[in-house]
């Protein structure tokens, strides 16, 4: 019989991937709030609030107005947070393309690594015991035996497909 084979090895390894992938997300944010921002990687954080469209490809006339305020701040001087705080008191929460990872809108950043972490868990787990079970269960045999005419019959039969 084989010896069962602990899984705490993998569930640290993917742990540690996961602490490592929320990680990296907190120190990218932060370095992007306060390098100089260009217009072009602005435009892609925020959305037109008439068209529901990001402003980089957004051609309605509210469009032309957010992107001529976010070119108005620029000049200004402002770093890109300053910049994604006035366009969320000007233009409120729906401007941004990615919403803030605070509060009920956590879960869109938590939801699915976890979600994927349990499923690679849930097959790590299920996966031998269905093997085990493939292993233990005997080749299903036929349900009754043949009488002795329909072995026959059905040898005849078989006899003229060879």
């Amino acid at each position: 019989m084989r010896q069962r084979v602990p899984h705490r090895p993998l569930v640290a390894v993917l742990l540690a991937l996961a602490l490592t992938a929320f990680g990296s997300l907190g120190l990218a944010s932060s370095a992007a709030a306060t390098a100089r921002p260009s217009l072009t990687q602005l435009y892609g954080e925020f959305m037109c609030v008439e068209c529901h469209e990001s402003l980089a490809v957004a051609q309605s006339p509210e469009s032309f107005s957010e992107r001529q305020y976010i070119r108005d701040l620029i000049a200004q001087g402002e770093t890109a947070a300053q910049i994604k705080s006035s366009m969320v008191a000007s233009y409120g929460p729906a401007v941004l393309a990615v919403p803030p990872a605070n509060g009920f809108n956590l879960l869109v950043y938590v939801l699915p690594p976890v979600l994927v972490a349990l499923a690679i868990l849930m097959l790590v787990f299920t996966i031998p015991r269905w093997r085990r079970r493939a292993r233990q269960t005997p080749p299903m045999a036929s349900a009754a035996a043949l009488s002795p005419d329909d072995d026959q019959r059905l040898n005849d039969e078989l006899g003229r497909y060879a």
